[in-house]
């Protein structure tokens, strides 16, 4: 087995240490950063994606596992950031304004950050203005909205407008979920993608940047 396949199956079952000491070793026998990123980290945590949605895997295990993925990446930033870019890209979140409901959210960034994305958590009763303005700073072609209330679900449709009207959209994409969202509601709004878990967001995002 070779040392990219031995991180992806210690990353799976959240051996952090042992992650960081094998990533550590792969670097010190001159396999490229984005290599064990790829090859390494992120097949790991594309494997504990499937496991979760199919459940095969529950949320301590998946968190053990984004944990391992952090000690890899730990050492595999400074290198990735001087090489131009670390990871997959930025993803502005955040729970749309008037819903203080994150548990959700939460855990898209958890799958997110796993999957090897900077996110960008605004937390909950984020205004429309805020997500696009920050999406604009952080240069982040994607933003990710949650809402657990029917009354919320058109804070939605405000940034879609917004993107709009800065002539912003299909440079920036949206993402949204959350209870009473559904792929009728995104269709209707003109949102991107609709996502149903935190490992589907993964899927969706992945699929929207190519």
């Amino acid at each position: 087995m070779s040392i990219l396949e031995r991180i992806a199956q210690e990353l799976e079952i959240g051996e952090d240490e042992e992650v960081a000491k094998l990533t550590q070793n792969a670097l010190n026998n001159g396999i490229p950063a984005r290599e064990i990123l790829d090859n390494g980290l992120l097949k790991g945590m594309d494997v504990v994606g499937v496991k979760f949605k199919s459940h095969e895997m529950f949320l301590p295990e998946v968190l053990m596992a984004a944990r391992a993925m952090h000690a890899g990446m730990d050492l595999l930033k400074p290198l990735l950031e001087s090489d131009g870019g670390s990871g997959r890209g930025k993803v502005v979140l955040g729970t749309v304004e008037g819903d203080l409901h994150d548990i959700g959210k939460n855990l898209v960034g958890i799958m997110l950050k796993g999957a090897g994305y900077d996110v960008i958590d605004l937390g909950s009763d984020v205004s429309p203005e805020t997500f696009v303005e920050t999406a604009k700073r952080e240069n982040s072609s994607i933003i990710g909205m949650s809402a657990l209330l029917t009354t919320t679900m058109p804070a939605m449709k405000r940034v879609i407008g917004l993107l709009k009207e800065q002539g912003l959209q299909g440079k920036i994409r949206t993402v949204i979920g959350g209870a009473p969202v559904s792929q009728a509601y995104a269709d209707e709004i003109g949102a991107d993608a609709y996502s149903y878990d935190g490992a589907n967001a993964v899927v969706c995002i992945n699929k929207l940047l190519g």
